[in-house]
């Protein structure tokens, strides 16, 4: 149940990112309206994730558990219908992402109040499989619907599985909450509206500049431009004083004898700081590769979604085999060494898909490439749930769960947001720069060129470009100039993005230092063999 549960999750997401080119079309929006739709829908799961977690104390997880699917389901339905991106904005990146919140941290505590040690770690050691595995899983289903059917038919199905799933709920077994805690509306808000500005911030900054200011919102007419600059640091900014602002009620209501939505203690225990910072690290990564791989395969390469996971199906391989054989090997190994070893997997992946998207090609090394990202995925996941469940009593395995999905959704928000942000404002400057410097262009044409992209230039196939051209009246030659001097910048802006990828692998890789450096499947002293463990593979 809680494993079919989180499949359903990641599968969501995945599904959409491969589904790019196709929903792009048949709503009739931009690559970048649609990477808002995907950052609305993390960003909403990590702003009201600690609410979702708190909301398990105060109804029960299983209950919480059964009312997250049906508003999951609602939203799935309402996606699946969608006319417009507005309605897909409503239906995914809303009303899923809620209930999205109700179940995740649901999934969390559940596993923990059945599980204990090492039964406990091999639980979390599959779920973090199951959770890998819809990632790899999703481009390929995702990619079969929308070629032969429609990307509509996922999100349908979607719907009939979380029916399935309401009329077995029942054989979950669920203690009753010691007490139940009241909610503090402000702190709700204060989360919420802290995250949400870093996150959208971070997120229009490719469209409005970092920094210097390209753009941005209207009043009347009048771009919103704070001394000249772009907005876009002043939402950042504001985000992180919310933010403070939360925990400073947090710490206010625990003086006052009151329940805060995310308990101070918890922010002192060293193993879930350094869980939850890997784990967003990891998301992180995750989620920007898998936005820039389906520009790549299908802009770049022209691939339709059922070749795109056809060509990510290597990575299911990865991801399956090591997700479970770090179930293992949690028995042998810290979880340090596991994943610090995946986030160096990770690093290599990407170098060698940078070799492969250099050389424009769609098989052998590219699926080398593939293969090794999902081996790194696959470590880290089966670690990172129970370095963070297994860190807190019971009693507190809600706020741990919020805490978890907080981390998981926010990673996956930045990772869209900050290497989408790299890869389209990469593309516009580059290809300004490339027409620019073209001398088989008239001075006119690179101005009007400019001139027209200057608010951003979108992420689109070859076909695409040279189908806009045709219906200008610029000659044929400088037609086919423009048209590869936008392949060219592309190309680069993918590079680029790989890059800030790797960037962050990197980082992540200086984050797993701090986690445990015993194994957490053995307590010490604890000399029963490993037979248990042994059979994870088999188990899961």
């Amino acid at each position: 149940m809680l494993a079919t549960a989180q499949f359903i999750m990641v599968l969501d997401t995945t599904v959409m990112n491969v589904s790019l080119s196709a929903v792009v079309k048949d709503l009739n929006t931009t690559v970048a309206d649609l990477q808002l739709a995907i950052t609305m829908y993390a960003l909403t799961m990590a702003a009201f994730m600690l609410t979702g977690g708190k909301l398990g104390d105060v109804w029960g997880r299983r209950r919480t558990f059964a009312i997250g699917l049906v508003v999951y389901g609602t939203g799935s339905l309402t996606t699946a219908l969608s006319p417009n991106l507005t309605v897909l904005l409503v239906g995914w990146s809303l009303v899923e992402g809620l209930g999205a919140v109700l179940i995740i941290p649901a999934i969390a505590s559940l596993t923990a109040g059945n599980y204990q040690g090492r039964d406990r770690a091999l639980a979390y050691g599959i779920l973090g499989g199951i959770a890998a595995a819809g990632a790899a899983a999703g481009p390929l289903i995702g990619g079969w619907f929308t070629t032969e059917l429609s990307w509509r038919y996922v999100f349908a199905g979607e719907s009939v599985c979380v029916v399935i799933l309401l009329l077995f709920v029942r054989i979950i077994q669920d203690a009753p909450p010691l007490r139940r805690p009241k909610l503090d509306p402000l702190s709700i808000v204060l989360s919420a509206l802290g995250l949400g500005l870093l996150v959208f911030g971070i997120l229009r900054s490719s469209a409005w500049g970092l920094l210097a200011a390209k753009g941005g919102p209207e009043i009347n007419g009048h771009v919103i431009m704070p001394f000249g600059l772009s907005i876009c640091p002043f939402l950042i900014g504001t985000g992180l004083g919310i933010i403070f602002l939360f925990l400073l009620r947090q710490e206010q209501l625990e003086r006052q004898g009151r329940d805060p939505l995310m308990p101070s203690v918890l922010r002192k225990v060293v193993q879930l700081k350094a869980g939850l910072t890997m784990l967003t690290a990891q998301q992180l990564v995750l989620n920007g590769t898998f936005f820039v791989l389906p520009v790549y395969l299908q802009m770049v390469l022209g691939k339709d979604a059922l070749q795109t996971g056809i060509a990510i199906l290597p990575l299911s391989a990865g991801v399956i085999v090591l997700s479970l054989g770090g179930a293992r090997l949690a028995s042998r190994f810290s979880p340090r060494a596991l994943v610090a070893w995946g986030m160096v997997v990770l690093l290599v992946s990407i170098f060698v898909m940078l070799s492969a998207v250099s050389q424009k090609l769609d098989s052998g090394l590219f699926a080398v490439a593939m293969l090794l990202f999902g081996a790194g995925i696959g470590l880290c996941a089966s670690q990172l749930g129970n370095v963070i469940m297994s860190s807190v009593p019971q009693e507190q395995s809600s706020d741990a769960g919020g805490l978890q999905g907080t981390a998981q959704n926010l990673g996956a928000a930045l990772g869209t947001a900050l290497i989408g942000a790299v890869l389209l404002s990469s593309l516009t400057t580059g290809f300004h720069s490339k027409v620019s410097a073209n001398d088989a262009l008239s001075a006119s044409t690179q101005s009007a060129v400019v001139d027209r992209t200057s608010a951003g230039v979108p992420a689109a196939s070859i076909s695409d470009v040279e189908k806009a051209l045709a219906t200008t009246d610029l000659p044929a030659a400088e037609q086919q100039q423009i048209t590869d001097d936008y392949a060219a910048a592309e190309l680069d802006a993918l590079k680029q993005a790989l890059l800030a990828a790797a960037l962050f692998a990197l980082i992540g890789l200086w984050v797993s230092r701090r986690l445990p450096s015993e194994p957490l499947a053995r307590a010490p002293g604890d000399a029963e063999d490993d037979a248990v463990l042994d059979a994870a593979p088999a188990a899961a």
